[in-house]
């Protein structure tokens, strides 16, 4: 075969393969614009997921940390040195003011308070004879004197009797929950030596530090709101109790203290704890921080709009405001029930067409900003 046979033959194989090639593009471009026939490939809706912009409470709030100590705590420790005979406490229990925690072998103060009464009951005897006789002029006046301080003298010698087997009874002295003791029953405890604690957590107060450029703005009974990794999505409210008058000269933060309600014992004493101070609320325009598209300074959203029966976006910038917990705040390009973009976002631009759904960015109405 002549080169130009095959050259001619290579031309031939080349024109029938791109026929078949282009005849093919053109049946699958007629099949499917029988299946649809109003809309092409490029128009197929994009899933995305859709919030609406909402007036919400937006809180402007300063940030810190601090521990919880219970309300109230004391060492439970005895009066008197002895051994003890029983205990009627277990480690986490809840007791009331006046409950008996534990007692001291008391055998000895017993019988001194039972001589002590014994000679005020004589010496109450004797003085009541003198009186009498004294009417008749057989007992001086002395002498009922005299009986009269033995009486007294028996009576305070009574009273410090009585002292010393109530200081052998160790009670709580206001409600509160047992901690942990390594005392044992039968075991000689010494005055001072601690028994266990004792803790007040019908409320938790945390101290916390705050940057002196917020002391003006910080004052008793402002609302504070904290949360503890041990306690995920759950949110902690209390009150500012009192501010420390000093700013601390090497931090340049001073301290104050907080109350938080704490009637179901949910929080120890010691827990570490993430604290915002609400310093101001005010209502402000919100959607999901999911929505905003950030590039540099500028920020925008891809709002929802209507195309006849279909929802097409439009790219709008936007002026934000405060930033909280997954909200922003919008202050000027958006009106309150616009319909923005949430999750999607990178699959859109301004006219493509979308299919979604109204989701919550939370189940919240109120907002926290931080400071």
């Amino acid at each position: 075969m002549t080169p130009l046979k095959q050259v001619g033959l290579m031309v031939l194989v080349a024109g029938l393969g791109l026929g078949g090639y282009y005849g093919w593009q053109h049946y699958a471009a007629e099949s499917q614009a029988a299946t649809q026939p109003n809309q092409r490939p490029e128009e197929r809706p994009v899933p995305v997921d859709l919030a609406t912009a909402e007036m919400r409470d937006l809180s402007t709030t300063v940030e810190a940390v601090g521990s919880t100590r219970a309300l109230r705590s004391v060492a439970i420790t005895p009066l008197a040195a002895g051994r003890i005979t029983a205990m009627s406490f277990e480690a986490g229990q809840q007791v009331a003011a006046g409950t008996v925690l534990f007692r001291l072998d008391d055998d000895i103060q017993r019988a001194d308070l039972a001589e002590a009464e014994a000679r005020v009951t004589d010496a109450a005897s004797r003085l009541k004879r003198a009186e009498t006789l004294q009417k008749s002029k057989t007992v001086t006046e002395a002498t009922v004197d005299q009986i009269t301080a033995e009486l007294n003298i028996a009576r305070a010698d009574r009273d410090r009797a009585a002292r010393r087997l109530r200081d052998r009874t160790v009670s709580a002295p206001f409600d509160g929950i047992v901690g942990f003791t390594d005392t044992a029953l039968g075991a000689r405890v010494e005055v001072g030596d601690v028994v266990t604690m004792l803790d007040d957590l019908s409320q938790v107060e945390i101290e916390f530090s705050l940057p002196e450029s917020f002391f003006a703005r910080i004052r008793a009974g402002m609302k504070i709101v904290a949360d503890a990794a041990a306690f995920p999505g759950r949110r902690f409210d209390g009150t500012i109790t009192s501010i420390d008058s000093r700013i601390e000269p090497v931090s340049r933060s001073f301290a104050a203290r907080a109350v938080i309600d704490n009637p179901d014992g949910t929080l120890p004493a010691g827990m570490f704890m993430h604290i915002e101070v609400v310093l101001e609320s005010t209502p402000g325009l919100a959607i999901p921080e999911a929505a905003l598209v950030v590039e540099g300074s500028r920020a925008y959203v891809f709002v929802v709009t209507v195309d006849g029966e279909a929802q097409r976006v439009e790219q709008r910038d936007v002026q934000i405001g405060r930033r909280t917990f997954g909200l922003v705040e919008i202050r000027d390009g958006l009106t309150e029930g616009d319909s923005v973009v949430t999750r999607g976002v990178q699959k859109v631009r301004s006219g493509t067409l979308i299919r979604g759904k109204v989701t919550r960015a939370d189940g919240d109405k109120d907002a926290t900003a931080s400071s």
